[in-house]
This record gives structure tokens, C-alpha cells and sequence, in this order.
């Protein structure tokens, strides 16, 4: 299949519809020959499955932390005509909304590597992390829905965050039309103890330092200003509330496949007419683990801060803690976009990928041993990528094979000779989330830099790391 992509330019790549059969739509690849020559025709067979499906409108994109993914590649994106095409739960994955919050200081590197042997413990105390943990708030089924109805309106009128981070979120941390009557009671359940973790896998709390400014006129808009500066980014989703939900759905999308004749080439791909009972249902559903997983990050921002305040003996605001922004992976949305030379209304899902819309903020997460990017969202993403680019660095191999190539305590060892403290609730943790198990950042940023998606503002280097 690699054989097959036609090279557009340096950080752009096609592959036709004539290279099997059955694509309704072009595969485009953002990359550089370095993202290229690593790519697997596994992920790219991905791709060109979700080509094939009624509605897909071309073409369908994948980003260069792209990688072998649960029907849809992580690192894709795809949109669908609201009218001819599906909303797919296999599409959009099981952590509905994972996604990042950034948070700056005026902190200095200095004022930070002194405190920082008490600051990471002090953090990984405060906001429980690991499989099936679970948070200090103890909610009503009221509450519950109040969480998954009105976002983070609920976590700032209860003292979760401020009336800045709402105005600093995207969708203003509330996807309207969550109906809760379309949740599962088994999604309540298990979300309702989880809410304020951090989980496990690749979600982690980290504390950076500013070690590179690329575009200092934007980089001041945000509050960045030194390269000594220190923030901190939250990478997290919906739990297990996020995860019942596309469970739930994908047992009712296999029936609905069924029902409305829809022919898939992967038994992954379920979804369900947009227009249709099944399709509406599950949006409205999905809605609801969208907004629990903003509220998830902003409650555990409030206690970063809360953290912060002790450690250091400030109050948070003086320490100018503040949501640089916040953004959503794993999401379909309506929007707007150009489509054959007229606006369109169209469902997008960004599976892995994030929203880079003209100079909204873009977080992209590296690994705990490199750095993170910010970036920013440009009108060229609009015209190329339904308005994404990519969300991380993109696993280069399967947990279970770092697990086996990797020693969590050698990793642990290896940051601490860099500077970096870290801490896990398990020594595997560190193993499976080595940096080593990831692509290389510079070149998977490099690549939607280069295509003009979404320019550098910053890079972010770690120094604390806390992992579930």
C-alpha cells in the first residue's frame, strides 16, 4: 500500500481511489518522508476502510502521528455528508474527548526545579491516577447530569474553575445537546466515582518549561513570554464513563449496520446513518462523555492549583495560573467548511487528532522524556484538513510490546539522569509509555508545521511527570 502514495509535496501525500476497490473518496497523508517511510500499510488500510464508507467527504486525512488504531486509525480525520453519511462510535473511539488542558505560570525554572522533588508527589497525591481509580467527589445522579448536560458551567458554580477557563475551552467546555435519557445506566455508574482522575495509559499530568519561542508575537497573546517560564499540561478523557458509552454504541451500531443495509469493510467502522435514530443517539450520548471530560480536566486544574498554592505558599492568581486552552481529541462535531466551493454544514471526527482552527491555540503532546508543542490553528487547515492537525506524538509500538522491551525503572532512571522526576502508580506504566514507544515529536510537528497546518509557537520541554 505505501508504494502507492503519490507524493504531493514534502509534507503532503495521496493515495487514489483507484488503489482498491470499493473507495468512495482520496486518502491524504500530512508527513514527512521520515513519518512516510516508518508508516505501516496496516494503518494505511486503515485509511482507505473509512474511504470506502456512504457519505465520507474527500478527502479523508491522515496526520503524521498517525498510527494502527481501533476501525479508524489514531491520528485521522474524516468528514461526512449530514445527510448521505454515518456517525460512527468505532470512529470516534473509547476515550470520547481525551484531551489536553494547558495551564501557565509565571513561575520561573529555578523557582520550580528547587521545589520540585516535593511538587511531583504533592501533584500525584492530589489527583488520584491509575486503572480504576477513583476521584474525592462524590456525586448525585442529579449532579451526574448536571455534569454531563452543562459542562463546565456545573465545575465553575461549584468552585472548579474560573469564569476565564469557560471563555479558554473549546465548544466553551459544553457541547450543547447532551441527553442523558441516551446514556446507559452503567455509564453513570462508572463515571460517577471517576470524575477528577487522571487514569492511566498515555494520560499524565506534566510539568514543563518553556525551552524554545518560535513565534513570540503569539506565544505573548497566550502569556508566554521566557524561556524560563513554567507550565503545566493535563492530558486526560471520560474514563470509564466515555469508554461504557462507545461500548454501548458499538452493539447498537452493529445492529444498526445491519438494519439499514450498510456495507463496511471493517467490522471496526460501525456506525449508523446520521439522520437516523442510532445515529442521533449516540451523538447526544457522546455529548454527554464530551462535556463530563472537560469537567474531568477543569476540576482536576483546580486542584494543580490548589497544589501549587501549598507548595510554593502563593495563591494561585498571583502566580498567574490561568487555562492557556483547552481542547478535545476523540470528538465529532457539526461544522462548518468548504466543500466543493460552498459552505456546508458536515459531521467531522477527529479521531487522535486536534482542532486547528485559523489562531485558536493547538496543544500537542509529546512524550515525557522529549517535549510538547504548542502550536496554532491556521486557514490552510481549513482548506486541508477539515480545520485538525495532529494531537501527539503517535505511538511507534504497541504497549505490550514496550512492556516487554522496557523496565519501568530504568525509564524512571534515564529521566531522573535528564532532570525529569517522575512517578507512576506502577513501574509498567513507565515501561509502556517510554519515550522510545513513541514516534519522534520533532518530526510529526515538524510535518503539520511544514504543511502550513499548524505553525510552532512553542516548545515545551518536561521536568515532573505525574502517569496513572
Amino acid at each position: 500500500m505505501k508504494e502507492k502514495l503519490k507524493k504531493l509535496n514534502e509534507f503532503e501525500w495521496e493515495l487514489d481511489k483507484n488503489v482498491r476497490p470499493r473507495m468512495n473518496v482520496k486518502a491524504r497523508v500530512i508527513g514527512n518522508k521520515k513519518i512516510i517511510d516508518d508508516l505501516d500499510d496496516g494503518t494505511l488500510e486503515q485509511l482507505t476502510n473509512v474511504a470506502c464508507l456512504p457519505g465520507v467527504i474527500e478527502p479523508v486525512i491522515g496526520m503524521s502521528d498517525m498510527h494502527f488504531g481501533y476501525g479508524l486509525p489514531m491520528g485521522a480525520v474524516i468528514a461526512f455528508d449530514p445527510e448521505k453519511g454515518i456517525i460512527s462510535s468505532g470512529c470516534t473511539g473509547f476515550d470520547i474527548n481525551c484531551g489536553i488542558n494547558s495551564i501557565r505560570t509565571n513561575l520561573t525554572y529555578d523557582e520550580v526545579k528547587a521545589k520540585l522533588k516535593e511538587l511531583v508527589p504533592a501533584l500525584f497525591s492530589a489527583v488520584p491516577c491509575g486503572v480504576g481509580s477513583k476521584g474525592k467527589l462524590r456525586l448525585t445522579p442529579g449532579q451526574l447530569d448536571q455534569v454531563l448536560t452543562r459542562g463546565v458551567n456545573w465545575a465553575v458554580e461549584n468552585g472548579y474553575g474560573v469564569k476565564d477557563d469557560i471563555e479558554h475551552t473549546e465548544e466553551n467546555g459544553c457541547m450543547e445537546g447532551g441527553d442523558t435519557s441516551k446514556v446507559s445506566d452503567l455509564a453513570k455508574k462508572r463515571g460517577g466515582p471517576q470524575l477528577g482522575t487522571l487514569g492511566a495509559g498515555n494520560h499524565f499530568l506534566e510539568i514543563q518549561k518553556v525551552s524554545e519561542i518560535f513565534d513570540k508575537e503569539y506565544a505573548k497573546k497566550l502569556g508566554i513570554t521566557d524561556t524560563n517560564q513554567v507550565l503545566i499540561m493535563l492530558h486526560c478523557g471520560s474514563r470509564g464513563f466515555g469508554h461504557q458509552v462507545a461500548s454501548d454504541y458499538l452493539k447498537i451500531h452493529e445492529q444498526a449496520i445491519k438494519k439499514y443495509n450498510i456495507w463496511i469493510p471493517d467490522s471496526q467502522l460501525v456506525g449508523a446513518p446520521a439522520n437516523s435514530n442510532e445515529g442521533q443517539d449516540y451523538f447526544a450520548a457522546m455529548k454527554c462523555a464530551v462535556n463530563y471530560a472537560f469537567v474531568n480536566r477543569l476540576v482536576m486544574t483546580q486542584w494543580i492549583r490548589e497544589t501549587f498554592e501549598k507548595v510554593f505558599n502563593k495563591d494561585w492568581e498571583s502566580m498567574d495560573m490561568k487555562t492557556i486552552y483547552a481542547i478535545a481529541h476523540n470528538i465529532t462535531k457539526i461544522e462548518e467548511h468548504t466543500i466543493n466551493g460552498e459552505k456546508k454544514k458536515v459531521y467531522v471526527t477527529r479521531k487522535g487528532a486536534t482542532r486547528a482552527f485559523p489562531d485558536i491555540p493547538a496543544l500537542i503532546a509529546g512524550t515525557m522524556g522529549t517535549a510538547s508543542y504548542i502550536c496554532k490553528g491556521t486557514e490552510i487547515a481549513m482548506q486541508k484538513t477539515f480545520g485538525s492537525t495532529v494531537h501527539g506524538a503517535g505511538r511507534a509500538m504497541s504497549r505490550h510490546a514496550a512492556i516487554k522491551r522496557f523496565w519501568g525503572g530504568k525509564i524512571k532512571e534515564e529521566l531522573a539522569q535528564k532532570g525529569i522526576v517522575a512517578q507512576s502508580t506502577h513501574p509498567k506504566v513507565l515501561a509502556e509509555e517510554a519515550p522510545l514507544a513513541y514516534k519522534n515529536v520533532i518530526d510529526v510537528v515538524d510535518s503539520v508545521h511544514g504543511a502550513g497546518v499548524s505553525p510552532k509557537v512553542c516548545r515545551l520541554t518536561p521536568l515532573g511527570c505525574c502517569k496513572g
